[in-house]
C-alpha cells in the first residue's frame, strides 16, 4: 500500500468508531493507534477527502505517503502551538494594553497585516513597561496539551526539534527548555536600565526566516525537507507547513486552514504523533 490514511478524533468530545469507518470507508482493516481517538487505514484507492470530512466533521483526516512517514526533524511555532497563548498580548495584559494588542495580533496570525509591521507596532505599545512583567507574564504561559509528549516520543525515536518563533528569545528559551526542544529561534526586545524601550532588535524573525530555518536545520541534520514536520498556526508559519515532508496547521487561523494541506482541529499535539503512526503505547 501506498499511501495511509489516520483518522484522528478527541476523545473528550467524540470518539470514532469502528462502525463509523466501516460505514463510510467499506471493507478496510484499521489499524488501531489508541482505541476510540486514532486508527491507521493503509490504501491505493483513491479516497474523496472533501466528501469523508463531511461525513466525519469530528475527526482530524491526514492522508501522505507511507514512505518516510516518521520525520527526522520538528520544527514547531511557539504561540498558540506549542503553547496556548500569544506571549505578547500577555506581556500586554501588565501594560493595560492586551486587547488593542491582541487585535493587531489576529490580524497579523490571519495574513490580514503584514508580520513585521504588526511587531514593531505591537512592541512600540509597551514603551515605557518594566522588563520585570516579562518574568511575570512567563507565569502566564501554559503548555498545550501534547507538547510534551510530542517532542520526547519524536526524540527517543532519534528526531531533532526546533521551537522557531516570531515570540521573543525571553519566552522562547524557556519553553524550549521545558518542553525538552534541541533548539530554539526567536525575536529580541530591546531593553535599557530594566525597561523595555519599545524598539524590536533586527534582524526580525518573520515567515521567510521559518523556512530558512527549515531549510538550515535539514541540511544541518542531513535531511530532506520531505523528513521534516513543520507546525503552526498563523499565516507567518505558512511557509514552512507548505514546504516540509508533513505540514500542518494546528488549530489555526482561516486563512491558514485554507491553504494547508494537512489540518489537526479537534485533536491535541498527539495527534502529530498518530500522523506519524505512533502508537499510544509508543508515546514517551
Amino acid at each position: 500500500m501506498s499511501y495511509v490514511l489516520t483518522l484522528i478524533a478527541n476523545p473528550d468530545k467524540q470518539q470514532i468508531t469502528l462502525s463509523e469507518i466501516s460505514q463510510h470507508l467499506g471493507a478496510v482493516e484499521p489499524v488501531c493507534l489508541s482505541e476510540g481517538e486514532a486508527y491507521d487505514i493503509f490504501t491505493d484507492e483513491v479516497i474523496n477527502l472533501v466528501e469523508l470530512q463531511e461525513k466525519l466533521p469530528h475527526v482530524d483526516i491526514i492522508l501522505q505517503e507511507v514512505a518516510e512517514r516518521r520525520k527526522k526533524l520538528l520544527i514547531a511555532d511557539m504561540d498558540s502551538t506549542i503553547v496556548t497563548g500569544e506571549t505578547l498580548d500577555d506581556l500586554a495584559e501588565f501594560a493595560g494594553i492586551k486587547e488593542q494588542v491582541a487585535e493587531i495580533t489576529t490580524r497579523a496570525m490571519n495574513g490580514e497585516i503584514q508580520f513585521r509591521d504588526a511587531l514593531r507596532e505591537r512592541v512600540a505599545m509597551l514603551k515605557g513597561l518594566s522588563s520585570d512583567f516579562m518574568e511575570e507574564a512567563m507565569k502566564m504561559v501554559h503548555l498545550t496539551p501534547g507538547a510534551e509528549t510530542l517532542v520526547a516520543t519524536m526524540k527517543a525515536n532519534g528526531a531533532y526539534c526546533a521551537l522557531v518563533s516570531g515570540g521573543f528569545t525571553f519566552f522562547t528559551s524557556r519553553v524550549a527548555a521545558q518542553v525538552g526542544f534541541d533548539f530554539n529561534a526567536g525575536n529580541m526586545m530591546e531593553i535599557k536600565d530594566g525597561t523595555l524601550t519599545g524598539n524590536v532588535i533586527d534582524p526580525i524573525l518573520t515567515k521567510d526566516s521559518k523556512l530558512d530555518y527549515l531549510h538550515k536545520l535539514c541540511a544541518e541534520q542531513g535531511l530532506t525537507t520531505t523528513q521534516a514536520l513543520a507546525v503552526g498556526d498563523g499565516a507567518n508559519d505558512l511557509p514552512m507547513i507548505l514546504e516540509a515532508g508533513l505540514g500542518i496547521a494546528y488549530h489555526a487561523k482561516p486563512s491558514v486552514i485554507a491553504r494547508a494541506k494537512h489540518t489537526i482541529n479537534h485533536g491535541n499535539l498527539t495527534a502529530l504523533l498518530f500522523a506519524q503512526g505512533y502508537s499510544k503505547p509508543d508515546f514517551q
